[in-house]
This record gives C-alpha cells, sequence and structure tokens, in this order.
C-alpha cells in the first residue's frame, strides 16, 4: 500500500510538472514578446504601425505600417475557411456516417497523409502547378496572389478540421441518432439536425484549429503569395504578417528599429489568435447554456 501511495503521489507531481511546463511556456512566450515589440511600436506610434498603409522598412526614411499585411492575413483565413470547412466538414461527416469501413480506411489514410505533408512541399506543389495554372486561367501576368494563397491553405487545413470533427461526430451517443430515426427522419435529416448540432463543440474545436495553421503558416504561402507589401487584392501579390517575418528578419540589423518592428508583428500576430481563439470559445460557452 505503501509502494503504491509512493508511486500515486509521484505520478502526482509528474503530471503537475508538465502542466507547469505548459503554462511556463506560454507565460514565457507572451513575456518575451511584449518585451521585444512594445519598443516600435512606442516610437513608431499604435495609429501609425497598425494603420499605416506603406510598409517601407529599407528606405531612408522607413516607413512600418503593417494594415496591408494585417488585412491580407485576414482576408486569406477567411477564404481558406469558407472553403476548407464545409470540405472538411461534410468528409468527416462521410467517414463517421456514411461511408462504409473499408472506403473510410482509405480516406483516412489519404487525410492522414495530408496531415503529414511538409509544409514546404505544399508551397513547392502550388508554386510549380497551381500558380502557373492561376496564371493562365485569369490571363494575369503573375500568378502568385491572394487567391493562390487562398487555395494552397484551404487545403492545409483540411486534416485538423476532417480528424476533430470525425472524432466528434463519432462520439455523439448513439441514442440520439435512434429516436430520431424512430420520430420518422430520414438519416441526412439525422446527421443535419441531431448529428451536427450534438458534435458542435467538437467541430468548433477542428475549426479553431484551422484557423491557427491558416493564420500562422508561413513557408507555403510566401512560395505562392508573391511576398509584396500590397493592400489585399484576390489577384494581387501580397504578404502575410508571418510571410512578413519570415522574408525580412534575416536581414535585418540586430536591435534596429527594423528588427523591432518584426517581433511588433510577431506581437500582433499572437494577440489575433489569442482574440480568435477567445471569442470563439466565449460564443461556444453562451450556445451551450440552457
Amino acid at each position: 500500500m505503501k509502494a503504491k501511495a509512493a508511486v500515486e503521489r509521484i505520478m502526482g507531481s509528474v503530471f503537475f510538472v508538465c502542466g507547469m511546463v505548459t503554462i511556463v511556456a506560454v507565460l514565457g512566450i507572451t513575456a518575451y514578446l511584449i518585451i521585444s515589440g512594445i519598443p516600435a511600436i512606442r516610437e513608431i506610434g499604435l495609429v501609425d504601425f497598425l494603420f499605416g498603409q506603406v510598409w517601407q522598412s529599407t528606405a531612408s526614411e522607413p516607413l512600418f505600417g503593417i494594415m496591408p499585411f494585417i488585412l491580407t492575413s485576414v482576408y486569406g483565413t477567411l477564404g481558406a475557411c469558407l472553403i476548407g470547412v464545409p470540405v472538411g466538414l461534410m468528409t468527416a461527416v462521410f467517414l463517421a456516417k456514411v461511408a462504409s469501413p473499408k472506403v473510410a480506411a482509405v480516406v483516412n489514410t489519404a487525410v492522414e497523409l495530408l496531415a503529414g505533408i511538409p509544409s514546404v512541399v505544399y508551397g513547392l506543389i502550388g508554386m510549380i502547378v497551381l500558380v502557373p495554372a492561376v496564371m493562365r486561367f485569369f490571363q494575369l501576368k503573375n500568378g502568385t496572389s491572394l487567391f493562390a494563397a487562398i487555395i494552397v491553405l484551404a487545403v492545409m487545413i483540411l486534416p485538423s478540421i476532417i480528424s476533430v470533427a470525425r472524432t466528434a461526430l463519432v462520439s455523439v451517443p448513439g441514442e440520439y441518432e435512434e429516436a430520431s430515426f424512430a420520430l420518422g427522419a430520414t438519416k441526412m435529416e439525422t446527421i443535419f439536425r441531431v448529428s451536427i448540432p450534438a458534435a458542435k463543440s467538437g467541430i468548433a474545436a477542428g475549426i479553431v484549429l484551422g484557423i491557427g495553421r491558416a493564420i500562422g503558416e508561413a513557408m507555403a504561402v510566401m512560395m505562392v503569395a508573391g511576398n509584396v507589401a500590397n493592400m489585399p487584392e484576390l489577384f494581387k501579390s501580397v504578404s502575410f504578417l508571418t510571410t512578413a517575418i519570415t522574408k525580412e528578419m534575416a536581414y535585418a540589423p540586430t536591435g534596429s528599429l527594423r528588427q523591432q518592428a518584426l517581433f511588433s508583428i510577431a506581437l500582433v500576430l499572437y494577440v489575433f489568435i489569442m482574440l480568435i481563439n477567445t471569442i470563439l470559445n466565449a460564443f461556444l460557452k453562451r450556445r451551450e447554456k440552457p
């Protein structure tokens, strides 16, 4: 009994330490971004930094307006969700409620492979296949654009949405669906009026993961978006918050205003993701109240 009690105490301590490591990591990242990002915002000015429409970090009189990056990230994420969420949700429904076990196994394997593909491979395929196709189809001079980035991001968020939504749908108690059938509902009516509403929390979690993947992606969109600090237009080369950091950080002198401004962009991106998670969680909790 004493040995079991000792093991329980040890494992409890291990779990506690692991939980504290997670909290310390989040607090450390938050503190570092605040300390590194605030000086540039203070020097440039919050309004000029957030709402300025020109980013010229290497000019003789540099300008550090990140509104083009913010809007591009917002439009790119929304566009990817408009395409990826319906496709991902319908695929999850197909796997959980419609497909036969053999077909579901094949599709699940494809989804797992899709999740394991590195970002740079998505970007490479997009650059070689998608960008020329966009250029030819829409008769553009250059296919690198916000549209190409949206298509790539829509494909990249599918595995997160599909896997989490499928798990949520499979976890719906069978009694709910049996009661629906007993009342005369068809299979499709049961899926859309019973199963999906019952699994909405899990589905929303998958969507949040997809949004996080879309807004935090850098390598793939860098290869297809064009990396130009333009105000966002669908068929125009643009730069995201993530790509703005990636493409310039290696060339920014240590301690310079340019480097500090890039840390400020990272801080804005971090706050942006936190706001999205907070708003969605608050919305779900409000919907779940009786």
